[in-house]
């Protein structure tokens, strides 16, 4: 049996989320490794042993700008030519919703997960008093007019290092609720509200838990302070509701060595 000399590659993925039940393979539903997966047995054939790994879990309907992946190749194939392969990959993916680019050669220990120290997202909202047919499943419309000072003091109370059982869900399975909340922002323009958002690692629907209590404050129901209180209540139900998933975006991922936002740049 002939060995094969495989190569782990970086891999920055952007995907529709409104076309995949979230990033991880599963029986029944279709998402976004499964489409990686299936483009990447088309280029390796019976070589294909993938490995994919990502920075973060997306959950079902979550798009992504800068996702991070690693993936096991052939090592020849690659080095024949970097950008024919990224170009490979994206004709087999041209009608699947997921797009490649950027991709960097990395060691084989490296590992998406497991190696990312900061993880960041963005959720946009459409602020405005009738709907957009244009984004009506990119960003999450509010109708009540929000208050993008007040947003911003509410954030402030809980950036840091806490404990945030308040904005976690039920079915989060990490052993421990203690992250650290590096960035948390709001910025208005227009109609649309941008959130920034980056810490070591998230909860189970953690960021979606916090836009929807930021909103509570912004449209008036709260006052900034009491987010502060939710954090300290450790009390999910105390929290206001979960903002839908079409509205969140994974933006970058990072490393002690790149970002997923430096490889794509690389790329041209």
């Amino acid at each position: 049996m002939i060995h094969v000399q495989r190569q782990r590659l970086a891999m920055v993925i952007e995907f529709d989320g409104s076309k995949f039940h979230g990033w991880q393979r599963q029986d029944n539903a279709y998402t976004v490794q499964e489409a990686m997966e299936t483009a990447m047995f088309k280029i390796e054939g019976s070589d294909a042993e993938p490995c994919f790994a990502a920075a973060g879990r997306t959950d079902t309907g979550v798009h992504a700008t800068h996702m991070l992946i690693h993936a096991d190749v052939v090592k020849s194939r690659w080095l024949d030519s970097p950008h024919a392969y990224m170009k490979g990959l994206n004709f087999h993916l041209r009608d699947a919703g997921v797009l490649v680019h950027g991709i960097k050669a990395v060691s084989n220990d490296f590992h998406a997960r497991f190696d990312c120290f900061e993880r960041r997202y963005q959720y946009k909202i459409w602020n405005r008093s009738v709907s957009s047919v244009l984004y009506n499943k990119q960003a999450w419309w509010v109708f009540q007019t929000l208050d993008v000072e007040k947003m911003n003091q509410a954030a402030s109370f809980i950036v840091g290092k806490h404990d945030f059982t308040t904005f976690r869900a039920s079915g989060c399975q990490a052993n421990a609720p203690e992250r650290e909340l590096k960035v948390l922002q709001v910025k208005q323009d227009g109609h649309w509200f941008t959130i920034d958002v980056a810490a070591d690692a998230f909860l189970y629907h953690m960021v979606r838990n916090i836009v929807g209590s930021l909103v509570a404050v912004g449209i008036g129901r709260w006052q900034p302070e009491y987010m502060q209180t939710l954090l300290l209540g450790k009390n999910r139900c105390a929290a206001a509701q979960t903002a839908p998933a079409h509205g969140l975006y994974f933006t970058d991922a990072l490393y002690p060595a790149f970002s997923a936002q430096e490889i794509s740049g690389l790329m041209g």
